[in-house]
């Protein structure tokens, strides 16, 4: 049985993927602004969705159709707890907790582990083929808008167990398309995609008013740098 799931849900989703791209915070990531500590708390949030999503995941490893995406090489938590210690420190742990957004992201991924296991696909399809396919892109930007050493902060964005990514992608593509689910159950997932892209544009912008006071404390600071300097040039000349 071939159900084209692949296809299907990058079509259904697309909407979807447009308006995340359009959230405040992805758009100026996008450009190249990035601050440091609304980024963490995005790490931090991320660390909370990835930890539920892959104890979820594989609790039902040997599920008919959860068992088929079940690639535990793609597993974030660990990397992103290397993040969480270069951002927070060694003691990272008694620092963070999830913003609301994040809890309600993570009790969405509990909730559909307990009553629809099957739907674990759309979550796994939403951040997995995402972070495979713009990973190393954000993480040049990250690097250089935070003035990161390779390496440093970034591990999210690495796979190292992955030697060929675009291949990776192929073949898990294939594998969704491969799925024992019948046109309720497919249209059921895209939906919950769909609801999964949501989930990520609400902690999104929950990051917006930290960086937007951080822009504008940036803005303020570079005024009074000019102030500063055009009275000190006056000063000299006089």
């Amino acid at each position: 049985m071939s159900s084209n799931l692949a296809t299907k849900l990058r079509e259904g989703t697309k909407k979807s993927h447009t308006m995340a791209e359009n959230t405040g915070f992805v758009a100026c990531f996008l450009k190249g602004t990035v601050e440091k500590t609304s980024y963490r708390t995005l790490v931090s949030n991320l660390y909370f969705v990835y930890s539920a999503m892959e104890e979820e995941m594989e609790k039902h490893k040997h599920h008919p159709i959860v068992s088929k995406i079940y690639f535990p090489e793609l597993n974030r938590k660990e990397s992103l707890e290397k993040d969480l210690t270069y951002y927070y420190g060694s003691n990272w742990r008694n620092e963070v907790a999830p913003s609301a957004a994040a809890t309600e992201y993570v009790d969405r991924i509990r909730e559909v582990s307990n009553t629809a296991p099957e739907l674990l696909v759309a979550h796994s399809y939403t951040r997995y083929l995402g972070d495979l396919s713009g990973g190393q892109i954000l993480k040049k930007i990250a690097q250089t808008g935070m003035n990161l050493t390779d390496g440093q902060g970034t591990a999210f964005y690495e796979f190292k167990t992955i030697s060929d990514e675009k291949a990776f992608k192929n073949t898990y593509r294939q594998a969704m398309n491969d799925l024992p689910v019948d046109e309720v159950t497919a249209d059921r997932i895209v939906d919950e995609a769909n609801d999964a892209f949501g989930l990520n544009m609400k902690m999104f912008k929950e990051l917006e008013g930290s960086l937007i006071r951080a822009i504008g404390q940036m803005l303020f600071n570079s005024l009074t740098r000019r102030r500063n300097r055009g009275a000190t040039e006056l000063a000299t000349a006089d």
